[in-house]
């Protein structure tokens, strides 16, 4: 496809889709429901064809050298489909977020003056190797009255079709509008700079991805970006502390699935605990590669010495940076000077502790002796997610449905002049 079809093709989907949005916006609670029923059945019903293109999609990636990170993520199984289609379902039983009254106040004048959540608009997805984000982006955006344009990774893109024409098929057979779902079927990188410049249609652009995909994005969109850089997620081990349950945390952060952005990449340890603690973690994550500071390394010589930039690397494998920290105060403020903005945890038997933690470490989700693997939509009751914003907007950490609004001021009067 040559230049000129691509940006024909891209043009009408952005007409369709926006064409779409005016009578997604109006449409009935019930009525989207029923189109997302029909798509989880038709997901259930479409398995053996969605795994058999996924098949084409691992081998060709693994063939060109992915990790076995990217692998893991965009891998599909029975039981990865059927959390796509129970997703789905969850999503049905949540609350419509559109029309609730946000806020209502009568003016001297007599004007009524409501705040009232609306749907923001066509939304661009632009994501990597996880195929699951085309059901979850779709099913979420149509929940609250949007229309979805998803550009997926090249080595995904079997997977994608796959998916976004089933779910697409199933919802307009149940009357949803033509256009409200659709997947750019070209891995052409000049697609991504073309569509992120499609402000007459697209209102909000969301990156999934690395680093790189989300800098290029905001680089060159002409509408706005909700973006999610990188998770360097800390854990901070207290001086008063147990350890043997920090163990069991600090592993599952780190090793249950690393190549995923709320897992641990660094971690934080108390200089009072350091002795005890350093040979039980050795232990307990015998598997993982530290990149480590002199004070840790001398208690556990297999680590490697850390460099400056390990403070701000996020590895997405079984490495993690370890430093050594005298006090609670060193620990926030190297966080929140190193940190991504995106989950970090305290591990502490010290109530004050834990609230100036709490407090202070300026991220979307902070936790207090607890894992950050739970900075998910599904693990805070929002269904499935549309990602995980580092931004300081109107959406911040795990954005489920209230997310995916905005709102408008309705104001009725009765003759009322200024």
């Amino acid at each position: 496809m040559d230049q000129t079809e691509m940006k024909q093709m891209l043009e009408t989907l952005g007409a369709n889709a926006k064409n779409a949005a005016r009578k997604l916006a109006t449409a009935s609670t019930e009525e989207k429901n029923r189109w997302l029923q029909a798509m989880a059945d038709a997901i259930d019903a479409s398995e053996a064809e969605i795994i058999a293109a996924n098949k084409i999609d691992m081998e060709e990636a693994a063939k060109a050298g992915l990790s076995s990170a990217m692998l893991d993520r965009l891998k599909l199984d029975h039981a990865r489909i059927k959390s796509m289609s129970d997703g789905v379902r969850h999503v049905i039983s949540l609350p419509d977020p559109v029309g609730k009254i946000l806020s209502e106040t009568t003016r001297p004048n007599g004007l009524l003056i409501q705040k009232v959540s609306v749907p923001i608009g066509v939304i661009g997805i632009i994501y990597e190797s996880r195929p699951n984000v085309t059901v979850d982006s779709t099913v979420l955006c149509l929940k609250a009255g949007n229309p979805v344009i998803l550009r997926g990774g090249s080595e995904a893109i079997r997977s994608n079709i796959a998916l976004a024409e089933c779910i697409s098929k199933a919802g307009e057979k149940a009357g949803m509008p033509a256009g409200a779902v659709c997947v750019i079927p070209c891995t052409d990188r000049a697609a991504v700079s073309m569509m992120v410049k499609m402000d007459q249609y697209i209102s909000l652009v969301i990156p999934r991805g690395g680093e790189g995909l989300i800098r290029a994005v905001v680089e060159q969109a002409t509408m706005p970006v909700i973006k999610h850089y990188k998770g360097v997620c800390h854990i901070y081990v207290d001086s008063d502390c147990d350890l043997a349950r920090a163990c069991e945390i600090i592993r599952n952060a780190k090793c249950q699935r690393p190549g995923v952005c709320n897992a641990l990449e660094t971690l934080l340890i108390n200089e009072a605990v350091l002795p005890q603690f350093a040979p039980m973690i050795d232990a307990a994550l015998h598997d993982v590669t530290f990149h480590a500071d002199d004070a840790f390394k001398a208690l556990v010589p297999r680590s490697v010495a850390a460099v400056e930039a390990d403070w701000q690397k996020e590895y997405l494998c079984l490495e993690l940076a370890v430093k050594t920290v005298k006090d609670l105060r060193e620990a926030i403020d190297h966080i929140n000077a190193n940190g991504s903005g995106h989950s970090d945890s305290i591990l502490t038997n010290n109530a004050a502790a834990a609230e100036q933690f709490l407090n202070e470490v300026d991220s979307a989700a902070v936790y207090a002796n607890s894992s950050t693997r739970f900075t998910d939509g599904g693990e805070f009751g929002m269904g499935a997610e549309i990602g995980i914003s580092t931004d300081k907007i109107h959406a911040r950490g795990p954005m489920g449905l209230d997310e995916l609004t905005v709102y408008k001021y309705k104001v009725r009067g009765n003759g009322q002049i200024r």
